[in-house]
């Protein structure tokens, strides 16, 4: 009897492992068949691809023997991070993202099928060009989006490399979708995010006045601000970007109203591009006391923001709070719409925004273009700074949402609004349906 026990034990133990490994190994068939399908080339797929522009330009294809890119250089590279490669060196690239769609790869056969595959995009090539030049070889991102159709026009992320290099000499982070795939400490854009919930919370805010010689103690610790700004308003307070001002409208909002909005508008959630996951951001969420939430107020202390969702959330203030969820693939379907900010404080926002520019940053910056913005200089304690700008077009014929980052490149005002109008201009001159 002792005998039989043993090896019913035994069976079953046997049965265990059998099933275990099983299990195993179709959580790997499905997370990974597509890549033994294609083990020894990626180009064993029976099917033909290609992917373009939203104006048909070529910007990767491939078929069962070979694989092409824009013949341009330039081209290629400043689209890296649209297209990505063919070995999966960059995680949001379309050939990367979408290989079993561009491959017709069967999970049910293990098998690709032998079809062909067109897919277009909404960026325009040729303003990735003009972007990734403004960047100047620097770290960072560009991204513009139509606020009215959801079209995602612009997505580059700087350095690069040229796709078709099996090994290229690719600089530090170039494998990174700056504008996708990480959060960078905010700065002043965060102040964005301030006011809004102000405008919510603190019914006061219009009738206030905030006063800065440079700096201020709040419960013993000191905030500090570049400038002595002394008596000033709450639209005065965001044109001159004041921390002291901005740090005092923070803490009047309180640290829970500030997470629940920061919740609200996207800044802690991964987002979803067509199937491409963004970075998720940061803000403290434990209690930090009235010096830390006014640090938070003003975009530094453990705020972090990825570019895409602040692209989100200005995109929404430019259509009346209303979102237009971004496309990068061009499907043919609406956008998914939904209120993200309530309309009065949109339109707020937008009044908001637009006197920035009027009064402190200058038309002149912008020749012909009716911008709204803010820019953000985030300082990250090893002596440098983040340089952001982010904002929109209040143009219905353009209408255009933007971000801008230069990591550690400098003041968001001198860095960012040049790169901002480069590519903004490019993109009023070349019109919806227009050729260069």
């Amino acid at each position: 009897m002792r005998k039989m026990n043993r090896r019913a034990l035994s069976v079953l133990l046997l049965a265990s492992f059998i099933v275990l490994g099983l299990v195993g190994y179709v959580g790997r068939y499905l997370a990974d068949g597509e890549r033994w399908a294609t083990y020894f080339s990626r180009l064993n797929s029976l099917s033909e691809g290609i992917v373009t522009d939203r104006y048909g330009v070529l910007l990767a294809a491939f078929t069962a023997n070979d694989n092409h890119f824009n013949d341009d250089r330039s081209t290629r590279i400043a689209n890296y991070h649209v297209t990505g490669d063919f070995w999966d060196r960059t995680g949001s690239g379309i050939l990367t993202s979408f290989s079993g769609e561009l491959h017709g790869y069967n999970p049910v056969t293990g098998m690709t099928q032998s079809r062909h595959i067109s897919m277009k995009l909404n960026v325009d090539a040729e303003i990735n060009k003009k972007a990734y030049a403004a960047l100047a070889d620097r770290k960072g991102a560009v991204g513009v989006v139509n606020y009215r159709t959801g079209e995602l026009l612009c997505m580059v992320s700087s350095p690069a490399v040229d796709p078709t290099e099996n090994e290229p000499d690719a600089a530090e982070g170039a494998y990174i979708n700056r504008l996708l795939s990480a959060s960078f400490t905010p700065g002043s854009i965060f102040k964005l995010v301030t006011a809004a919930s102000a405008i919510e919370c603190v019914k006061s805010i219009w009738q206030k006045s905030f006063f800065c010689e440079g700096e201020a103690e709040v419960a013993g610790v000191k905030i500090t601000c570049p400038y002595e700004h002394y008596t000033q308003d709450f639209a005065g307070a965001l044109a001159v970007s004041c921390n002291i001002a901005f740090s005092q409208i923070a803490i009047s909002v309180g640290q829970t109203e500030m997470i629940n909005h920061v919740r609200r508008w996207g800044f802690l959630d991964s987002h979803d591009l067509d199937g491409i996951r963004t970075a998720p951001g940061n803000y403290p969420l434990e209690f930090v006391g009235d010096p830390e939430t006014g640090w938070s107020g003003i975009g530094q202390s453990t705020d972090l923001v990825c570019p895409f969702s602040m692209l989100r959330f200005v995109s929404a203030i430019a259509n009346d709070g209303i979102i237009c969820e971004p496309k990068l693939i061009d499907d043919g379907q609406p956008p998914v719409k939904s209120v993200l900010v309530e309309p009065e404080t949109a339109k707020t926002m937008q009044r908001l925004m637009r006197n920035n520019v009027t009064t402190t940053y200058g038309d002149i910056r912008f020749p012909g273009l009716t911008v709204c913005g803010k820019t953000g200089t985030a300082e990250v304690g090893d002596g440098t700074s983040h340089a952001w700008f982010t904002g929109f077009l209040l143009d219905e014929e353009h209408p255009y949402a933007f971000v801008v980052f230069v990591e550690n490149g400098g003041g968001g005002l001198s860095v960012a609004t040049p790169i901002a109008n480069t590519v903004l201009q490019a993109l009023v001159r070349r019109g919806t349906d227009m050729e260069y």
